[in-house]
């Protein structure tokens, strides 16, 4: 009987979440936003790489409201948002724009399970786009700026010692009106520019820890050595705590070491087994933190063993080369954007999709492309096997932009605080994605847009990461520093410069577009490079390209960028539809013929 009216609780619930949520407006959709449950959306743990057991997830609906700039927190509320989809889009349930004259306020009431008592209570954010001011029991405990990456604060002091906790956010984004980093976002959506995302765009949670605890972990690979440095920070150190790392081959015990917090470890890996696209191998790692011999905080993470470098090859020409060989990178622009979702994906699946197709379709590597994803994104890059290459999303713009010429354009003349915010939110991304074995090259600057003060910055990035690849400009303007001059040419291949010290690669091509009805965002002009009416001629023109390159890939590219995954708004070029429906080349012949120019330029 209590099962019973358990399932008939449930599913009254459901009921009701469902009477206050329905995806918004009438744009095409994925297939995953049918599966979306409003109950629990994107309930996977959203931090593989250091993950707890213990957790509780805060996505769901919450109240929201839009009010002018400089208001107090509304007695009432507008409606119900479903977090964590950003107030622009269709599955956030409300599918309104914000402008940089008003502010998106959030609210919702959580209970903190008994059984943490004693522990202290983090208080997780994924993302919010782009300032956020964030409230607990009507007190303001901290802010964040940047739309990027993920935020923490230690919420245990202001929480009530009984019955549930008040959460409120403020959040405040000005988009293209302001200075930060927004990528493709504006307010005047058209072209190669998308709709503007606002708020809390990834998951929210809580989770018990203790007054130290483990809250990043970094490894390089020393692949000569058969070791790996292994580099555990912590929040709140002493000098008597203790770091233990453990690694492991599936659950059997290779090595294990200690040390002091917030030190660097080099822990053994004999007879490595590698990580590729090929072979995406990874190893387990437990991690344990002691105060006085006593356990206080544990989580669970992977490491991989591999190298990204550059080498002169047997002809003088300077190559990519992973795990020590050379090793073509070659694969899709991709935005990571979705017609339901916006900047989130609608499910855990929808997000993996595009992971797999891209490898189906032949290639090896992605450029994420002026955004930054989930960490769970990253998280499937890594199980899945593909390298990742990391855009900087874009800000500030203005600047002349010469991509055919060294040391053409003109540098952007920025002020003092978006230098001071391009670097803040440039190092937290740096901080995410350096923990993810996927990610092999950093790009500060795409097409001069808002590029500025150059050779420091790569300097800048070089030193936060100097175990990977600096793609200094992609498609200029080009500097006589960092590791590639990256070349962009529409629509198809080519070289018209080189540069002998350096990687040479073609970082966007292509951009064949195909109009495909019934999966069009919109009836106004579509855009693209080139334009083509069925599969076949797509097909054929994308072939053409490629044998093309393979061409330049002899001459001297290590690596190609062909523009992209999948349409996106009014932007057709993509190798798939917006919303993912149909592959719009011959999947077969485009696998074998990416498969055949990473083969001409690998060993």
């Amino acid at each position: 009987m209590k099962k019973i009216l358990l399932t008939a609780a449930l599913s009254l619930m459901a009921m009701v979440s469902m009477a206050q949520w329905q995806p918004a407006g009438d744009k095409i959709k994925t297939q995953w936003a049918e599966k979306v449950n409003p109950q629990a959306p994107l309930p996977e743990y959203p931090r593989p790489i250091l993950e707890r057991s213990s957790w509780q997830n805060l996505n769901g609906l919450w109240d929201y409201a839009i009010l002018d700039k400089g208001k107090m927190e509304p007695s009432q509320y507008d409606g119900k948002i479903l977090v964590p989809f950003c107030v622009e889009s269709s599955l956030s349930g409300v599918q309104k724009s914000v402008s940089e004259k008003q502010e998106l306020w959030y609210h919702r009431e959580f209970d903190v399970p008994a059984a943490w008592k004693g522990k202290r209570v983090m208080l997780n954010f994924g993302a919010v786009d782009w300032q956020a001011d964030v409230f607990v029991n009507d007190i303001m405990i901290g802010s964040h700026k940047g739309g990027y990456a993920g935020f923490s604060f230690d919420i245990t002091p202001y929480l009530n010692k009984k019955g549930s906790q008040k959460l409120v956010v403020r959040v405040w984004d000005p988009t293209d009106k302001g200075y930060q980093p927004i990528g493709k976002q504006t307010l005047n959506p058209r072209s190669i520019w998308y709709t503007a995302v606002t708020g809390i765009w990834q998951t929210v949670w809580i989770e018990p820890v203790g007054e130290n605890h483990i809250n990043h972990i970094s490894t390089v690979a020393d692949i000569e050595n058969g070791s790996m440095e292994v580099t555990v920070k912590t929040a709140c150190s002493r000098n008597r705590d203790i770091v233990e790392v453990v690694i492991l081959d599936g659950n059997k015990e290779v090595s294990r070491a200690k040390g002091i917090a917030n030190g660097t470890l080099r822990v053994a890996v004999p007879n490595a087994k590698l990580w590729s696209p090929e072979t995406p191998y990874l190893y387990n790692v437990k991690l344990k933190l002691y105060r006085d011999g006593k356990v206080i905080d544990e989580a669970t993470s992977y490491a991989a063993m591999r190298t990204i470098l550059s080498a002169r090859d047997e002809n003088g020409v300077v190559r990519m080369q992973l795990n020590g060989k050379d090793y073509f990178h070659y694969g899709p622009l991709d935005q990571g954007w979705f017609p339901d979702g916006l900047y989130t994906a609608p499910t855990d699946e929808a997000m993996l999709y595009d992971i797999k197709m891209t490898k189906q379709l032949g290639f090896n590597m992605i450029r994420k492309h002026v955004k930054v994803e989930p960490d769970r994104w990253y998280y499937h890059c890594d199980r899945e096997g593909i390298v990742v290459w990391q855009d900087m999303p874009s800000g500030d713009m203005g600047n002349e932009w010469e991509p055919r010429v060294y040391g053409g354009g003109t540098d952007r003349k920025r002020s003092a605080a978006s230098i001071s915010n391009y670097y803040h939110e440039w190092g937290e991304i740096i901080n995410l994605c350096s923990q993810h074995p996927c990610v092999v090259v950093w790009t500060p600057f795409n097409e001069a847009w808002g590029q500025f003060a150059t050779e420091d910055v790569v300097a800048w990035t070089q030193e936060q990461d100097p175990s990977r690849l600096i793609n200094t400009a992609s498609g200029g303007n080009h500097r006589n520093c960092g590791d590639i001059i990256d070349l962009h040419n529409y629509p198809g291949p080519a070289m018209y410069l080189t540069d002998p010290n350096r990687v040479n690669v073609l970082g966007e091509y292509g951009g064949i577009g195909y109009a495909m009805e019934g999966h069009l965002w919109w009836d106004k002009r579509n855009w693209g490079y080139i334009q083509f009416k069925s599969k076949d001629e797509v097909t054929d023109e994308y072939v053409k390209y490629a044998e093309q390159l393979k061409s330049f890939v002899r001459r001297g590219f290590s690596a190609a960028v062909y523009t992209q995954t999948t349409d996106v708004e009014g932007e057709v070029n993509g190798l798939m539809t917006y919303d993912r429906k149909e592959v719009k080349v011959n999947a077969d012949r485009v696998s074998k013929v990416n498969r055949e120019v990473i083969a001409v330029g690998s060993k």
